[in-house]
């Protein structure tokens, strides 16, 4: 027979997330007075007087974006190698303390639902006249890294200049000019970086968990889940931004002022836990080999190893935004990145990016960080933490949401899935991760004397719930 194609028409859908909207308050439009001053700033931004609009840079996004936060030109120097990466530079469109100021504080971050986006800024800024859009002179930070022949950071420059993207690129089409030998030398240069940057980590101790997306796609009208696989363009492309962060917080710590993106490391108990379940598992890890480097042995695609790999995220709890002014903080590095990191490079949808920003080019061009700027900091680990909670929450949300709708009406069938999550609490309650449609959801054994969930094996579960009302989805062994 052939296999059912799953989705969801959008009409069915737009009742319920606009109410979704509506219940976690999600601001809808603009206020005139955002709107006036956003095409205001749109008409005439502050611009630089560094012109490198020669420079031919290009950015890398999904296809249909058009917020585009981050160009990047790369190219060979003697031994080494030059990186030129341009952030979008929403302070010379957004003035401190006016309403459009004001009301990126309130929305924090850009939250993306399944039929649009709800922009931290103004359309008419964040897609097209702050935008780093194609074949427009745009005011931008530019920084220069220069890199040794092993990828490692040797030098950092960084200035406000006016530039022009050359060509909007995405990740797939990266992926295969590289793969066929077709990319210009300066794209070519992102599959040799990326991996040196790769390596980099690697040697710092660096953590990467190759797990599959589960995305919203649309799909002839409506929506579908899908399961999509990290490429190897996407992490050289990280890789950038990730260099671009650690020269931001190297920056700041020199100064003694700024914000991190910090995270602790995992207490030894947390450790020793993933051995256990990686005993369970039959997941080899030799007693001397480091944990970071055990991740890069896994294959997502292999039951065992992808319940393992979902096990390891627990490790990568309580991120969190760290400010000072006059002394550094006492642990100022991020475990997962295993040195300091900032968020710089997306300033367009993300609103600590604006002041990290501001904060390093003062600190590049030898002036004091506006005032403004030193007002604000002590206020943004707030801020964001409340933002960040919201964008998951939407983005688990929207997700329950089209799995329901997916799986409505199929109260019974069985499906095949593998079990990636057991609480250790309760071993009969877990998430099962289905094969086809790509849901993840909760799985329960209420059977008397069940054993404990089978982690890390393929299992045959039936339906039990599927209420897009709530929205909840449930499974039961078969």
């Amino acid at each position: 027979m052939p296999r059912r194609h799953l989705s969801v028409r959008t009409s069915v859908l737009a009742t319920e997330l606009a109410a979704l909207r509506t219940r976690l308050e999600i601001p809808e439009g603009w206020s005139e007075d955002v709107l006036a001053e956003a095409e205001q700033a749109a008409r005439a931004p502050r611009l630089p007087a560094y012109d490198a609009t020669a420079l031919p840079l290009f950015t890398i996004d999904p296809p249909d974006s058009r917020d585009l936060d981050q160009a990047m030109h790369l190219e060979r120097r003697g031994s080494g190698y030059r990186v030129h990466y341009a952030i979008a530079d929403v302070g010379a469109f957004v003035r401190p303390g006016g309403a459009v100021d004001t009301e990126a504080r309130r929305r924090v971050e850009t939250l993306y639902f399944p039929d649009g986006r709800v922009p931290l800024h103004p359309p008419q800024l964040s897609e097209d006249a702050a935008s780093l859009l194609p074949g427009q002179d745009v005011p931008a930070l530019l920084w220069q890294l220069d890199l040794d022949a092993d990828g490692a950071l040797e030098r950092t420059g960084l200035r406000r200049a006016l530039v022009r993207s050359r060509r909007k690129l995405d990740y797939s089409g990266v992926q295969h000019a590289i793969d066929a030998g077709t990319a210009d030398p300066a794209l070519a240069l992102l599959g040799v970086i990326g991996p040196l940057r790769e390596q980099q980590e690697r040697d710092r101790g660096g953590i990467s968990l190759p797990l599959p997306d589960q995305e919203v796609e649309e799909v002839r009208g409506g929506y579908a889940l899908a399961y999509r696989a990290p490429r190897p363009a996407d992490g050289w492309n990280a890789q950038i931004s990730l260099l671009t962060g650690m020269a931001a917080a190297a920056l700041m710590l020199d100064a003694g002022i700024g914000l991190l993106r910090t995270m602790p490391a995992a207490p030894p108990a947390a450790y020793a836990r993933l051995r256990r379940v990686a005993q369970a598992l039959d997941v080899p890890w030799p007693p001397d080999l480091p944990y970071a480097q055990l991740l890069r042995t896994l294959d997502p695609g292999l039951p065992a190893h992808a319940a393992f790999l979902n096990e390891c995220t627990a490790l990568l709890r309580g991120a969190g935004y760290t400010a000072f002014d006059g002394s550094v903080p006492p642990d100022p590095g991020h475990a997962a990145v295993a040195a300091p990191y900032t968020h710089c490079t997306a300033p367009l949808r993300r609103l600590a990016d604006r002041f990290t920003g501001e904060t390093c080019v003062a600190l590049a061009e030898g002036r004091p960080v506006p005032e403004w700027v030193r007002t604000a900091l002590p206020l943004l680990p707030k801020l964001m933490d409340t933002g960040d909670r919201r964008a998951h929450q939407v983005e688990r949300e929207c997700v329950d949401l089209v799995e329901a709708h997916l799986l409505r009406g199929r109260e019974g069938e069985l499906f095949d899935g593998v079990v990636v999550d057991v609480d250790e609490r309760r071993p009969l309650t877990g998430t099962v991760q289905l094969r086809r449609p790509a849901v993840r959801a909760r799985i329960t054994d209420d059977r008397p004397d069940a054993p404990p969930l089978p982690l890390g094996t393929r299992i045959r579960v039936r339906l039990t719930r599927a209420d897009t009302a709530t929205p909840t989805v449930r499974f039961a062994p078969a």
